[in-house]
């Protein structure tokens, strides 16, 4: 079985965090989203793997990736010229996929179970494609199945009226059988080809198409809540794992005095001084200097200096940010690269 990771869109509900790269190396406990994507493809046995790319600094995703090497995984890379919908990006790997089954993995997606299971049922299996379903409070935000005693009716495209609260989570099992429906496809109102469409096509013409349901949690990050959410659910679950929730890396200097409140975790290199009040619900990346402040529920990247007298809460700071402006409330920031609040 091969795996197909979307890296493209455009990523605007997140600017400014996505001026200047794409929203799915933006990184959620010291790592980017797309990385969690990538390790559950191959921790499934996936490892002939085709990174979808769009125009928003490609050349970054290839940087951070390379071949694939050190991830113990071949990485092809296809080019998707313009945000023309899911199925469209899926139809440019025909070359790639030939007869193979495969699975179509949305960068941005974060799945708390892994696909080992899923994966394994659909290579034993005699369907056409295999989808997965969550149950979520806002389905219209969603593709969305009408469902009757376990049975599949209709998939819809982000319906105004819901049938359902299922959702089809960005995670889809398919068949080279899909690349003929995708062929016969028009765009949608968006201006895109929709999976939602291809599969209820694919559904229409008699084809078999099972469905599993997620358990655990799993997470669309595609705004800042949802981001700032998936690190809460990560750190948490890595809290239970061991070392009490707190995770320091290597060179890292974390003065007597500083308060740590679990669950927290530090990359390589940074300081946290005395001063500093970290966590819960905290990443720091690699290289950052912390005093003074107090931050919670907050991802801060790398190269970040925060030296003030601030309470920093429910943000996301990128890389190389200073801060060094005193406030007496609460702050809720959404900085892009190199930002400055030192006025």
């Amino acid at each position: 079985m091969k795996g197909i990771i979307l890296h493209g869109g455009h990523g605007t509900r997140l600017r400014p965090l996505t001026h200047t790269g794409p929203k799915q190396l933006l990184k959620i406990a010291n790592k980017p989203m797309s990385q969690y994507v990538l390790e559950d493809l191959r921790d499934a046995g996936i490892t002939d793997i085709a990174i979808i790319i769009g125009d928003i600094y490609p050349e970054k995703v290839k940087e951070f990736y390379g071949n694939g090497k050190k991830f113990n995984v071949n990485l092809t890379y296809v080019y998707q010229n313009s945000p023309k919908g899911i199925a469209h990006g899926i139809s440019l790997c025909r070359d790639f996929i030939g007869s193979d089954k495969f699975v179509v993995y949305l960068g941005d997606n974060i799945l708390r179970t892994g696909l080992s299971s899923f994966v394994d049922a659909f290579q034993n299996s005699s369907s056409d494609a295999q989808i997965l379903l969550a149950e979520v409070e806002n389905p219209s935000q969603f593709g969305v199945v009408d469902i009757k005693d376990n049975k599949i009716l209709k998939i819809i495209e982000k319906p105004k009226n819901p049938p359902s609260n299922f959702a089809v989570i960005g995670v889809y099992f398919l068949t080279s059988k899909i690349f003929k429906i995708i062929s016969e496809l028009k765009p949608s109102w968006r201006g895109e080809l929709e999976i939602t469409e291809a599969l209820q096509l694919l559904m229409e013409k008699g084809f078999k198409i099972e469905h599993d349901y997620v358990t655990g949690w799993w997470k669309d990050t595609g705004t800042p809540k949802d981001i700032l959410h998936a690190n809460q659910l990560i750190l948490e679950s890595m809290k239970d794992n061991h070392n009490n929730g707190i995770f320091i890396g290597k060179n890292c200097t974390i003065e007597p005095g500083a308060k740590i409140i679990s669950p927290v975790i530090i990359d390589e290199n940074s300081k946290i001084k005395s001063s500093a009040v970290i966590g819960p619900n905290v990443s720091i990346g690699k290289n950052s200097h912390l005093e003074k402040c107090t931050i919670k529920n907050s991802i801060i990247m790398n190269e970040c200096i925060i030296d003030a007298s601030i309470q920093i809460v429910d943000s996301i700071i990128a890389d190389g940010t200073e801060i060094k402006k005193n406030m007496s409330n609460q702050s809720v920031y959404l900085l892009g690269e190199r930002s400055q609040v030192n006025f």
